[in-house]
């Protein structure tokens, strides 16, 4: 159903005009009596003085009037553009993740049957620079299926940071067979948040584990609350975020998203958004430091 341009939670401008206008006669008689009684009048209130005060309080009706009718077909049209964007953005990603995902598979199959066949060093090079491109598209696709299954609204459910937290690190097992892992969790560190928090602790954890190339791979997690903050602080030495994917975090505008890695980025980001939190990247020479914030909230009675 459409919203109604000339309502205004869930009254028109007119009633919002009206009632301002009983309000302010009213307020107008009270306060020319007030002032008649404390000046000492014999008549209660000074008809001239009240005529003025209501003039003045009839032509301001006519300006919030007109004030909020302006303002609920502003919100009304932002409402209706802000559905077509999400509608809009709803459909390429099915269509990215269907559609150019088979074609996708179809580039890959081929690429497969072309690595039999080529003999020369050149050729392969090239091969493996398509199969690297495909790779990176098919896994920004499954990025991507965060935003469908995602569900934006207020975050009513309870989880527990250090089960996801374990829960991920068991996942990504077999990535961190040469990692030197360390964490320090406590028993239990419930926040604000649905299960959908796990995506963006998991992709912290991938960054730090998977895109660490430095020998002796070393990652530090570390889980603690602080009054109705708990924060989940990961760090790693390894080589760092580049400079134009964290931007990515502190733009308020979209950049370009030239890769799988910074379409991460920027999910994380959105994920503890939504989650009610925030997320914090610092590099520095000695690797990079990844803190997410989020609502502390008490243990459930059934937990």
């Amino acid at each position: 159903m459409k919203s109604d341009p000339d309502r205004l939670l869930d009254r028109s401008p007119r009633a919002v005009a009206g009632l301002y206008l009983l309000f302010g006669a009213a307020c107008a008689v009270a306060v020319d009596v007030a002032v008649g009684t404390l000046s000492g009048s014999a008549a209660p209130f000074s008809p001239a003085r009240l005529a003025g005060s209501l003039a003045l309080v009839g032509a301001s009706s006519v300006f919030v009037y007109g004030a909020v009718r302006h303002h609920s077909r502003r919100t009304v049209t932002a409402r209706e553009e802000l559905e077509t964007s999400n509608q809009q953005l709803q459909v390429l990603s099915r269509v990215f993740r269907h559609n150019v995902r088979n074609d996708l598979n179809v580039v890959q199959g081929y690429a497969d049957l072309l690595e039999r066949r080529l003999d020369d060093e050149r050729s392969r090079e090239c091969l493996a620079t398509i199969r690297e491109t495909t790779e990176d598209m098919v896994e920004i696709s499954e990025k991507l299926r965060v935003i469908e299954d995602a569900s934006p609204g207020p975050v009513e459910d309870r989880v527990d940071l250090v089960t996801v937290v374990r829960e991920v690190i068991e996942e990504l097992d077999d990535d961190r067979n040469d990692v030197d892992l360390s964490l320090d969790l406590p028993e239990h560190a419930w926040i604000h948040a649905d299960d959908s928090v796990s995506y963006p602790v998991r992709e912290v954890f991938e960054n730090a584990i998977s895109h660490n190339d430095e020998p002796g791979r070393r990652v530090l997690a570390r889980v603690e609350t602080e009054g109705t903050t708990t924060r989940l602080e990961v760090h790693d030495n390894g080589p760092g975020i580049p400079e134009d994917e964290r931007a990515v975090l502190r733009a308020e505008e979209e950049t370009p998203l030239s890769h799988a890695s910074s379409i991460g980025l920027w999910l994380v980001k959105w994920m503890c958004e939504l989650q009610d939190g925030t997320v914090r990247f610092d590099a520095t020479d000695d690797g990079t430091t990844v803190l997410l914030r989020f609502r502390a909230a008490e243990r459930p009675t059934d937990g």
